[in-house]
């Protein structure tokens, strides 16, 4: 019957789970019983109940059961590993590189540390500008600009005509537009400042503060610059650079004329 004869080759087979010294005598022995029955008990599986293959299962343990059904040697897959060597390599070895692959001209030998750039302006460790406490701490430096360009108009007293002439002529026109942009920039602050100083006073009041658009903030600084401008008498000289400006802009949109 087919339960007699997988309990007998489950016996012969359950002889393999044996010491290692008896497993080595058996296999320079008589190594070739166990197979002889291991073969006939896999002949036998296929025509087992359930109820028997848990039995088979319980008899010979779960991982030779497995190599049964599945066809693999025991012999093979309970071989021991092999023995790696015990030795550690140097991390201060040398490099070795491939003899397949071309060496390159230029090879990092030493590894180096990339050196990142720091930019002052942008960067949240030189902490946040302000510009009303930039220009105090850097008051100093309108002293210097305006030494400077004293300077700068008694050396184009020297040099009437010729390159050197032409070079301080537009050094010292630089100069003047910087000035006039610094008193620009200082009246839009101000002007901010009183914008602010106003709204303040209306929450102070108990009314809501309103927030004047960036449109309605560049009409109230045009204002102020046209009063400036004609302090200054320059309102005139403004005006008219600025209508000769807007027609050279007309002229581009006209057609050209047929001759």
């Amino acid at each position: 019957m087919p339960g007699a004869n997988w309990r007998a080759a489950a016996g012969a087979g359950a002889g393999a789970r044996r010491p290692r010294g008896a497993r080595d005598r058996e296999e320079d022995g008589g190594g070739l019983e166990p197979a002889a029955a291991t073969r006939d008990l896999l002949r036998g599986t296929s025509n087992m109940s359930f109820e028997e293959l848990l039995e088979l299962q319980s008899q010979v343990g779960t991982k030779t059961y497995k190599q049964l059904v599945a066809g693999t040697s025991p012999k093979k897959q309970g071989s021991r590993p092999p023995i790696q060597n015990a030795c550690v390599a140097d991390k201060h070895r040398p490099l070795e590189m491939s003899a397949k692959i071309q060496v390159p001209f230029l090879r990092q030998v030493v590894p180096i540390s990339k050196k990142v750039a720091r930019d002052p302006r942008f960067d949240d460790l030189s902490g946040e500008y302000n510009p009303e406490v930039f220009d105090k701490t850097y008051q100093f430096l309108n002293d210097i600009r305006a030494k400077e360009k004293e300077l700068v108009k008694k050396q184009l007293k020297k040099h009437r005509s010729g390159e050197e002439h032409e070079k301080l002529q537009q050094l010292l026109q630089r100069m003047e537009q910087q000035e006039m942009a610094q008193q620009e920039r200082k009246q839009q602050q101000e002007l901010h400042l009183a914008l602010k100083q106003e709204r303040r006073a209306q929450a102070q009041q108990g009314h809501r503060p309103y927030f004047l658009k960036k449109s309605e903030q560049r009409q109230l600084a045009l204002a102020e610059k046209f009063k400036e401008l004609k302090r200054s008498k320059k309102l005139e000289n403004f005006l008219s650079r600025k209508r000769r400006r807007n027609a050279g802009k007309d002229r581009r949109h006209l057609p050209l004329s047929k001759e």
